[in-house]
């Protein structure tokens, strides 16, 4: 899985043009002209407002003189008794001149003032305060990238904050508290079927790899496989599941005959590996199917040795195929049920499901069998590949097994309930 990359917030910074300065001081010396008796307005003086005109600054700015633009700012300041709006005015305007100089600590000073200053329509409040967010990013001040971000959704009720604000979290370091917020939300999201993003399933995923923490790791890869499979996401929580300590090896087949259902293309190995085990189990139609369709879509390639084993598989499968009837009947007068279940997957794999999937219940039945309950996985694996969905699942949550049984069982579970519209081959 890659790791996870914050995108950048984006820096609303067009109210800082150059122009809106000087219409604000145009603004308020028409409020001054316009003063009605007896009410508080918030004016600039005449004798300042000489000095800001907006016919004097504005062809200033336009022609980057801000040098000229800061000694009339100064003479403007250096005014006694100003007014805190004619004080923010002037730092307005100051604002205008530090973006125009790209000069960042006096931007950011003037920033925080006019953020802070409670005389912004809301709309601007929250570009600047979005803005004032960006900047702290870029100088690593992650304490002041959560406080500005955390306003900005306050203003604007962006419903993407509260994430933005979590990789600011992951960025920052924060990595087990990320993944304990995450991994409750995902908790939530089960119960009330509310997917996850597949951004917050990767931070939490990453978060996880970053603590060494394997299970948890393992979690965001069940989830994105729930809500948002991809070839990649089934291969990576499969080949993850192998290495759990406590996995029994006689699941590799089951694990292989997972990811072909699930998945578009398998690896050269995988295809080989099941087909091989297959031809050790004694399920030569199926190693036969398994090995035919990787070399169909080109991911086995035609060696020696693979000209062997198809050649073995291909006369293995025939026979089979000829005294399958004889097999039933010698499977049925065996001491126990193995050769049923055997027998019953072996229809399964051609197809014939309602017979295979009779079998195998025969067999298990019929008792005696080493391990029921990866039987039982067979059976509940069999109605999903049938397309009998509620009695997959009942059989499949029926499943009990501390050495990967119960994980596979779960998996399947997983496989028959995905979205019908998910994209099932990996993102470009």
């Amino acid at each position: 899985m890659t790791q996870h990359r914050f995108a950048r917030i984006g820096l609303l910074l067009a109210a800082i043009g150059l122009g809106a300065a000087p219409a604000l001081v145009q603004t308020a010396h028409a409020q001054d002209k316009q003063a009605i008796a007896g009410a508080q307005q918030e004016t600039v003086r005449k004798e300042m407002y000489k000095l800001l005109d907006s016919k004097v600054l504005g062809p200033l700015l336009e022609a980057k003189k801000y040098a000229e633009v800061n000694a009339l700012l100064a003479e403007a300041d250096a005014m006694a008794n100003k007014t805190p709006f004619e004080q923010y005015i002037i730092n307005r305007m100051r604002l205008a001149v530090a973006f125009g100089t790209n000069d960042k600590p006096k931007l950011m000073e003037m920033l925080t003032y006019v953020v802070n200053s409670g005389r912004l329509e809301k709309d601007e409040q929250a570009k600047f305060t979005q803005a004032l967010a960006g900047y702290y990013q870029e100088d690593k001040n992650w304490p002041k990238v959560i406080e500005y971000l955390t306003k900005y959704g306050q203003l604007t009720n962006d419903p993407k904050v509260p994430r933005q604000i979590m990789q600011i979290r992951f960025e920052s370091g924060d990595h087990k508290g990320v993944q304990a917020d995450l991994m409750k939300k995902l908790e939530d999201g089960i119960k009330n079927n509310q997917p996850l993003t597949r951004e917050e399933l990767h931070m939490l995923a990453d978060a996880s790899n970053r603590l060494k923490d394997k299970n948890t790791y393992l979690t965001a890869l069940e989830a994105l496989v729930r809500w948002h499979p991809r070839d990649q996401y089934w291969s990576d929580m499969l080949y993850r599941t192998r290495g759990k300590e406590n996995y029994s090896n006689r699941f590799s087949a089951d694990i292989v005959r997972l990811q072909k259902v699930a998945t578009t293309k398998m690896d050269e190995n995988d295809y080989l590996e099941l087909a091989e085990i297959d031809q050790l189990e004694g399920q030569f139609i199926e190693g036969k199917a398994v090995l035919d369709a990787g070399i169909a879509n080109g991911a086995v390639k035609m060696t020696d040795k693979v000209k062997k084993l198809k050649a073995q598989l291909d006369k293995q499968a025939a026979d089979d195929t000829k005294g399958i009837v004889a097999s039933e009947a010698a499977a049925r007068k065996a001491k126990n049920g193995t050769g049923l279940v055997n027998l019953g997957y072996a229809f399964v794999t051609m197809g014939q499901y309602d017979k295979g999937i009779a079998l195998i219940q025969d067999g298990i039945a019929k008792g005696g069998l080493k391990n029921a309950e990866d039987a039982k996985l067979r059976l509940g694996y069999s109605y999903a590949m049938a397309g009998k969905k509620e009695e997959a699942i009942k059989t499949l949550e029926s499943v009990q097994g501390a050495d990967g049984r119960a994980d596979l069982a779960r998996y399947w579970i997983l496989w028959v309930n995905r979205p019908y519209d998910a994209t099932v081959g990996d993102d470009k």
